[in-house]
């Protein structure tokens, strides 16, 4: 029996050396880190300083590379088809678990990807060039119920949170709006600023922007007012029960290694102590949001169940 439990142990040991030693040597080339929207773009910047950061953890580089489309949802049709060694991951937003409910997609978001962890989320906002005779939510209002459909304003893609947060805000008042899609915020602000759409919606992207006093911020979309722009309100508490902030952080694709997860996990969780890091979640007026391994994967699960209801209310449901 002594023999017998002897070969038993060695057995499990060697069963259990090769991940001991995938997490030893990991990471030893580059990892990329894909960014579904355009470079430029606030996403774009942040995800570039929390890649610099893991990347210094880590001991190697983290590289980010732009794939926009897709309503954000080309970095998951990436993993879907990625090695699931650790070298590539991707931001997944809060898309991922929405246009699955709107129309046929390429990936699973609860049977596809590992969730590593959240890191941050979005302040979003709507605004208009600085000299439109639009200076409130309620002159808005009052335009899109005397010209119904007539106001177009651009969005990340069709299903992103800056576009279905105006269309609930939209339903709520009564109203509608034009959206027009673009391919993530540097389009988008090119756009209203040109005078191409009548406003945006949008990630903070748009802050420099609205403190060069050449937009004008109506509301954001918070469940509280933000700190930089505390003048103005939320659509929440104008009355029209919308509330949005995206979390978003780091993710790869199904059946990742447990020791390199935990790997990539706590490198990127060293991010957010980053003095460098926090400098560019300031700027973009993005708080901390986060979520280990655990928690993120039943963030996910919670998440496509409630924007199931989401879109189901806002009447975007794919037919069968």
């Amino acid at each position: 029996m002594t023999g017998r439990r002897t070969l038993l142990k060695a057995a499990a040991l060697a069963a259990f050396a090769p991940s001991v030693a995938r997490a030893q040597s990991f990471p030893s080339r580059t990892i990329r880190y894909i960014c579904p929207w355009p470079a430029g773009g606030s996403t774009d910047i942040v995800m570039r300083a929390f890649a610099e950061s893991a990347g210094k953890a880590l001991g190697q580089t983290v590289l980010v590379e732009n794939k926009p489309g897709a309503g954000g949802t080309l970095g998951a049709i990436e993993l879907v088809n990625a090695r699931p060694d650790g070298y590539t991951l991707a931001q997944l937003p809060i898309s991922v678990f929405r246009i699955p409910h709107m129309q046929k997609v390429q990936f699973d978001p609860l049977r596809d990807f590992t969730w590593i962890a959240c890191l941050t989320g979005y302040t979003f906002g709507f605004v208009v060039r600085a000299d439109s005779p639009i200076k409130s939510i309620k002159d808005l209002v009052d335009y899109a119920k005397a010209n119904p459909g007539r106001f177009t304003y651009g969005n990340t893609g069709t299903g992103t949170s800056p576009h279905l947060a105006v269309e609930e805000f939209a339903q709520r008042a009564g109203i509608q709006l034009q959206p027009v899609p673009y391919k993530g915020n540097a389009e988008n602000m090119q756009a209203v600023l040109g005078g191409h759409v009548m406003g945006a919606s949008d990630a903070t992207g748009w802050g420099p922007h609205v403190d060069a006093g050449r937009l004008r911020l109506l509301a954001t979309y918070g469940s509280k007012r933000t700190k930089r722009w505390s003048n103005v309100p939320t659509l929440d508490e104008l009355g029209y029960k919308t509330i949005s902030d995206s979390p978003f952080g780091v993710c790869g694709p199904r059946n990742m290694d447990p020791a390199v997860v935990k790997t990539l996990q706590d490198a990127f969780r060293k991010t957010l102590d980053d003095p460098a890091v926090q400098s560019v979640l300031d700027k973009y007026d993005q708080s901390v949001i986060y979520l280990d391994t655990a928690a993120y994967t039943k963030y996910a699960r919670d998440t496509f169940e409630s924007e199931k209801a989401l879109i189901d209310r806002l009447g975007l449901a794919a037919k069968s």
